[in-house]
């Protein structure tokens, strides 16, 4: 008999439900992102946000489990994230998730989204531990050792801002609006990314990243100079993030002996990242993987697939005393 298990996402904007079979085979992936609501504070708001998880998670689920051609009473399992991410938000979600579980007397499973974006790449079996997580989001940059399926050993992480962030944030001193990394990435495309010599922060020490005073640099030529060259300054600003997320990565790998490095979170998604990376790799003798372009955001079907690795796996449900815990971390 197949098992089938409900995953829910809700630790900032997107609200995401998806639809798991055997633990890996993804039978709906159902999302809605609020970009546009935020869009013009800048920046996700953590009330507004929270009201809208409200609002969209009964038809979504309804949507999700129409795809998949079931409904609750098919399902074995819940299993939604509990951190880290802003409190509101999580608090939605894993309500709901503990909800559905007492309510179906089901085991329920909390669900740290980082080892989910871990688990992004668990469906496709293109790779086996051990290998090197990068993960790269608006709330993270982490260089983490996955050692096997839920054992984990961090390695580096942000002092200050996570990578996705100063995108978003060179997006708004910019003009182009939030979310800024798809934009970034679209309008570098006609930019030229020597004209700004930039920095690369800690590029040369340790694991660890930084990334405000990468941020600082590019705000203090665009007061500088009102009339720069959009395309040229994004791209310049998108190079130094990426050839320090690269350095840093192929150091890792290195260091560990490990010979693949698996990319996940949002700015996963970054052509320029992707492709650098990539590059880099090959010349070390190493290998990349990157999910696919809807597993990359936040999304139910990555908590689905963690909650039933961990059931799978006859680990012990999650309390439903279980709290929503923000600062949550991964190895």
């Amino acid at each position: 008999m197949p098992i089938y298990t409900v995953g829910l996402e809700s630790s900032c904007d997107e609200t995401g439900v998806g639809v798991i079979e055997n633990g890996s085979k993804i039978l709906s992936n159902k999302i809605y992102s609020q970009s546009q609501i935020h869009e013009k504070y800048g920046g996700v708001v953590p009330e507004i946000a929270s009201r809208n998880h409200l609002k969209k998670f009964g038809p979504l689920l309804g949507e999700a489990l129409s795809e998949a051609n079931l409904n609750l009473q098919d399902i074995d399992l819940i299993g939604a994230t509990y951190g880290p991410g802003l409190v509101g938000p999580l608090l939605v979600g894993l309500s709901l998730g503990k909800s559905l579980a007492y309510s179906l007397e089901l085991p329920f499973y909390g669900v740290n989204h980082l080892e989910a974006h871990v688990f992004a790449h668990f469906a496709s079996g293109a790779v086996s531990p051990p290998f090197l997580a990068l993960l790269v989001s608006g709330g993270h940059t982490s260089l983490v050792l996955v050692q096997r399926w839920g054992k984990y050993r961090r390695l580096g992480e942000t002092r200050d801002d996570a990578v996705g962030e100063a995108f978003d944030k060179v997006g708004h001193m910019t003009g182009i609006g939030y979310p800024a990394g798809p934009k970034i990435d679209e309008i570098s495309k006609k930019g030229n990314a020597t004209s700004f010599d930039f920095p690369r922060p800690m590029i040369d020490s340790g694991l660890d990243f930084s990334f405000a005073g990468l941020k600082s640099a590019v705000s203090r030529e665009v007061e500088k100079d009102g009339n720069y060259n959009l395309p040229d300054l994004l791209a310049s600003f998108q190079e130094a993030a990426v050839d320090t997320l690269t350095e840093k990565a192929i150091r890792a790998a290195r260091e560990e002996e490990v010979d693949h490095i698996s990319v996940m979170g949002g700015v996963s998604a970054n052509s320029r990242l992707r492709e650098k990376l990539g590059a880099a790799a090959t010349e070390y003798g190493l290998t990349t993987s990157f999910p696919p372009l809807d597993l990359c955001t936040d999304n139910g079907a990555m908590i689905g697939i963690t909650a039933a690795y961990k059931h799978l796996n006859q680990e012990k449900p999650s309390p439903l005393e279980l709290g929503p815990d923000p600062s949550l971390n991964l190895g």
